[in-house]
């Protein structure tokens, strides 16, 4: 996969002729996935090569700022889904007053000329350009083929990114995973926090989020492992009393995870986090690549009246995620 970067692409590339699919893309779930086969099928049927363009910041996140839907995936996220799905380039759209700003020609000529399009796969609903003045039957009359995908569905309902926004923060992780095809993780790096944890005896790792605000609330029990070397390993080398809870995959380790704002402790600028909590590790971990992915949903975010009833609070949700770790030997959806 080669990515691309859309505006420091010159007019007539030298890509070879393309069969691009467009959009945000975001949790590349189980209707993207459908998305890519068909844009694959495509390009192999015509001899072209495959491009996803998608858009950072997703168009809504321009437009709303904080305001915006919660974000599933980062843009690193999306790129290794998209990689591992065996795309032969990913062209990112810088979304910008400028971009915004593009009328449907514009836009056509972009995809003509930078991307060399021959061929266009796209949503049933499909629309873009200044005012969404542009969809598929504009792109034909341009001059391009064009497919358009219906709606994949799940149990009779639209497989969306909306929807599986709404099922992470109800806490249904089972039909978010189905929903993604793939259970639902967050990748970041370990990041120095304010150390309140340790002065609670509960030290947590602050893993970065990448996004403005993510889409899950509360305390889960947690998978996490190291993208670069065995976090099991590392734990053993710096603490070989305390190796901690072993987690579903080999290298990994079992967690508290907490994702949100904290309202017990109380702060100026509150802002979203997402820490893990490792039961029996006290280890440096900093500056390291974790995979989170979230298991089990507990109970949303409290409000505890003082640092005592907090950290009671951590010492009891510890204990029943302990619990569900021990009554899940295997991995639980």
């Amino acid at each position: 996969m080669q990515l691309l970067r859309l505006n420091a692409l010159a007019s007539h590339s030298k890509l070879p002729k393309t069969a691009v699919t467009i959009g945000n893309f975001d949790g590349v779930h189980l209707g993207h996935q459908a998305m890519i086969r068909q844009l694959q099928q495509v390009a192999k049927a015509q001899g072209l090569k495959s491009v996803v363009m998608i858009f950072e910041p997703q168009p809504l996140e321009y437009f709303k700022g904080y305001e915006a839907p919660p974000r599933i995936s980062s843009l690193r996220e999306k790129v290794e889904y998209l990689t591992e799905l065996g795309v032969d380039y990913i062209a990112v759209a810088k979304f910008d007053h400028s971009f915004r700003s593009l009328t449907a020609e514009a836009f056509a000529d972009i995809l003509k000329e930078k991307l060399n399009a021959q061929h266009l796969v796209l949503g049933d609903d499909f629309h873009f350009g200044k005012n969404r003045q542009g969809n598929s039957e504009f792109l034909r009359n341009y001059g391009f083929e064009v497919t358009n995908l219906n709606t994949i569905a799940l149990d009779g309902e639209r497989v969306s990114s909306t929807r599986i926004r709404q099922t992470l923060l109800a806490g249904d992780l089972a039909l978010a995973a189905q929903l993604l095809g793939r259970p639902y993780s967050i990748t970041g790096r370990v990041q120095y926090g304010d150390q309140i944890g340790r002065t609670l005896d509960f030290p947590t790792i602050n893993i970065r989020l990448n996004r403005h605000k993510p889409c899950l609330k509360g305390i889960y029990g947690v998978d996490v492992i190291c993208e670069t070397l065995s976090l099991k390993d590392k734990v053993k080398a710096d603490t070989p009393t305390q190796t901690g809870i072993p987690g579903y995959e080999p290298t990994a380790l079992f967690g508290a995870g907490h994702v949100g704002t904290r309202p017990a402790i109380k702060q100026a600028h509150p802002e979203w986090r997402l820490e893990v909590h490792f039961p029996d590790v006290s280890a440096n971990l900093y500056g390291l690549l974790m995979r989170v992915t979230f298991l089990n949903y507990l109970h949303g975010e409290k409000d505890y009246p003082s640092l005592e009833a907090l950290k009671a609070g951590i010492d009891d949700d510890v204990e029943k995620l302990l619990e569900f770790r021990r009554n899940h030997p295997t991995f639980p959806f």
